[in-house]
């Protein structure tokens, strides 16, 4: 049953949280916290999504606020996550991530070259030389930009999103050696199902919160048939605690989900990594934090906005 969004709006904290490391082009990253009686979730759509696009990320905030988070324990082996920085600020973002043995190095950035990802990954390689990397494009590239860059980058455990459509991305994956994965092809599609369809990808990158929460976030992902890595869409310490279960469940290769490492501050304390893994737990946000993290006035109205625009589409 759907709560009321009355109940939605009393339940509410929005809340800006400043980002160490520019990231998808933002410095701070905003989000509606809702504290249900299951427990609390998190409404966070990236702010060019419209109301029916973003229904899917309220009914995962939904389903962790008032129906409560599958069962899941133990520890989750997760990736470190590296901007399009330049090669000299890259020593300092490994070291936000002790102990992880996978990086996923971001590529194809806009206003960007080859030769700067080349560069970006290379670097990469030589201060944690022993790690498995894979890289992610975001859909920045054309068919023949992918086939070339699968080329000059070297080996990798995939190349994520290198196109914008499917069938770019069942053309790539015929013309290179290196494994794709697929997201937003995945997350932001009416049929999630198309990739493994048309045989468009080895491995589905699937998030809790863009596919409509934990449990049909596990249903896809069976129904897909395919390697799985389970990833933040740079969520909040709520998030990241949907994530992990996520994870566990869907038995995720290293999963994208030590995001918190790129935030000043969060809401409640990160997620320790002890040898590169992350322990599930119960998220409970901190007063105080949720209080001096809380977003101005006017963003607040803007997101309850929001909030009632898109509690129309579910």
């Amino acid at each position: 049953m759907i709560p009321t969004l009355d109940d939605i709006i009393e339940r509410c904290h929005v809340v800006a949280l400043p980002m160490a490391v520019r990231f998808r082009g933002v410095d701070t990253r905003e989000a509606l916290l809702i504290d249900g009686p299951a427990g609390w979730g998190e409404f966070s759509p990236f702010v060019e999504y419209g109301p029916k696009e973003s229904a899917s990320w309220l009914r995962a905030g939904l389903e962790a606020a008032f129906e409560g988070l599958p069962p899941a324990d133990g520890n989750v082996e997760v990736n470190g996550t590296v901007p399009a920085v330049a090669p000299g600020e890259v020593e300092a973002v490994l070291e936000r991530f002790p102990g992880v043995r996978t990086f996923k190095i971001k590529v194809a950035e806009k206003g960007q070259s080859l030769d700067d990802d080349l560069a970006r990954v290379n670097e990469v390689r030589r201060l944690r030389p022993d790690a498995t990397l894979r890289v992610d494009a975001n859909r920045g590239w054309s068919v023949a930009e992918a086939v070339e860059a699968a080329r000059v980058l070297g080996e990798l455990e995939y190349i994520e999103q290198p196109c914008a459509t499917v069938g770019e991305l069942a053309e790539v994956r015929v013309r290179v050696d290196t494994p794709i994965a697929a997201d937003e092809s995945i997350r932001r599609a009416d049929d999630p199902y198309l990739v493994a369809q048309l045989r468009a990808a080895d491995v589905a990158v699937v998030k809790v919160a863009p596919l409509g929460g934990v449990r049909r976030l596990l249903r896809i992902g069976a129904e897909l048939g395919l390697d799985l890595t389970v990833a933040s869409a740079l969520d909040t310490a709520v998030g990241v605690g949907a994530g992990l279960v996520a994870a566990k469940l869907a038995s995720s290769r290293a999963a994208g989900l030590a995001t918190q490492r790129l935030f000043v501050e969060d809401v409640a304390e990160p997620f320790e990594l002890v040898d590169g893994k992350m322990a599930i737990r119960p998220v409970i946000p901190d007063p105080q934090r949720v209080q001096a993290l809380r977003a101005r006035p006017e963003r607040r109205e803007w997101w309850i906005r929001r909030l009632s625009e898109t509690f129309a589409h579910l």
